[in-house]
């Protein structure tokens, strides 16, 4: 009985973890079917006018894309220093912020981001900060990152909470 039990829950785990990888695979390659394309948009969260973010043009262009990494440039207005990194590995997906001086050189604060959890959908992830970004900014170790398009609205949505409260978020659509 108890071997079983043993087999029963190692391949409930099995299916799990492999339907984990599925989605994290798919939603890659959904993003990746983006490449090429601009959106853009507003915040739409928080509502403060006094946020660095209010106002201003937002545009996420997927700027370069291949098997292991997608780029999306993410422009706030004429600032023009943050790309967001999508990578796949045998590890999951991780999302990573790379902000940059003018001359192109890193900014103090970059490569802050995590590893997508097992919340995720084919149209919608959720990386949880890691360690590097915990010891880079201490008070983002709670953070929680959110990816998502829908196919059917055309819409990206780039949500950010930390301690399981909405901090920001943006929404953007193609380009027109």
């Amino acid at each position: 009985m108890k071997r079983a039990v043993l087999i029963l829950t190692a391949l409930i785990l099995s299916a799990c973890v492999e339907k984990t990888i599925n989605s994290q695979q798919a939603f890659f390659e959904n993003l990746s079917s983006l490449c090429g394309q601009t959106f853009t948009g507003y915040s739409t969260y928080p509502g403060d006018p006094g946020h660095d973010f209010a106002g201003k043009l937002l545009k996420a262009h997927f700027s370069s894309c291949d098997n292991q990494q997608i780029k999306i440039k993410f422009d706030v207005g004429a600032d023009r220093s943050r790309t967001w990194l999508v990578s796949r590995s045998q590890a999951g997906l991780l999302l990573k912020h790379d902000h940059r001086h003018k001359d192109g050189t890193p900014d103090e604060i970059t490569n802050y981001g995590g590893w997508a959890d097992n919340q995720g959908t084919v149209w919608r992830q959720h990386f949880v900060a890691d360690a590097e970004t915990a010891e880079l900014i201490p008070a983002a170790a709670t953070n929680v990152w959110m990816l998502q398009y829908d196919p059917g609205t055309k819409v990206l949505t780039y949500d950010l909470k930390r301690h399981n409260k909405p901090r920001y978020q943006a929404q953007l659509k193609p380009k027109q």
